[in-house]
């Protein structure tokens, strides 16, 4: 098991932890738990693979997925009232999460000889999407759309990811810079609430 693999199997673990969490506070039954769990962890893979028609899909081809997201859930209904409070905790193994999934869906992207570019948006596609998806489902307005810079962190540990992968570096550079990337521009959009403009007023005024 490498490293890589190591660390998505523990981020689709906190993913699936936070859509159950999602929808436990919803007051889903163990089903809809189960399934918000399910699109939270692998659906942003999902939608990638999809994407760019690549068989089998994600969890498709590895069942482990599916008993880490099983195992979540049922660590969620053992233990809910101590993982709540633990927001510190569940942020880094989230920002680790998106890091690492943003580089699998760029390294995927490249391996089907898609254009960088393309690459790029699949990574990001494969760390948020997700979280899209258990947000309509759950009634909610995504988070990516209104809270601190979420996605704009994948694309920038993206771009990263590329540039070192260009110039030849070595794949453990490669990876520690996209990572550090991503998790360094998280901490300081939540560190001082930093967050990418919003369309109020245009050089007329003030929109209605």
């Amino acid at each position: 098991m490498t490293i890589i693999y190591a660390l998505d199997i523990i981020g689709t673990f906190a993913f699936a932890i936070s859509g159950a969490l999602v929808a436990s506070k919803k007051e889903f039954d163990l089903f809809g738990v189960i399934i918000i769990a399910f699109v939270t962890a692998v659906g942003g893979g999902m939608l990638r693979d999809v994407l760019i028609n690549a068989h089998p899909i994600n969890w498709i081809g590895d069942l482990n997925y599916i008993w880490t997201i099983l195992a979540a859930v049922v660590f969620t209904f053992l233990f809910k009232s101590k993982i709540a409070p633990l927001s510190k905790t569940m942020f880094l193994f989230d920002t680790i999460g998106i890091a690492v999934f943003t580089l699998l869906g760029i390294q995927k992207g490249l391996a089907f000889e898609l254009h960088p570019f393309v690459a790029l948006v699949m990574g990001m596609v494969s760390a948020v999407m997700g979280g899209v998806v258990r947000d309509v489902l759950t009634n909610e307005v995504p988070l990516i759309f209104k809270k601190e810079i979420y996605a704009s962190a994948c694309l920038m540990g993206g771009i990263v990811y590329l540039v070192t992968n260009h110039f030849g570096l070595s794949e453990w550079l490669q990876f520690f810079a996209t990572v550090l990337t991503v998790i360094i521009i998280r901490l300081l959009a939540v560190r001082f609430h930093l967050q990418l403009p919003k369309i109020k007023d245009d050089i007329f005024g003030k929109t209605t």
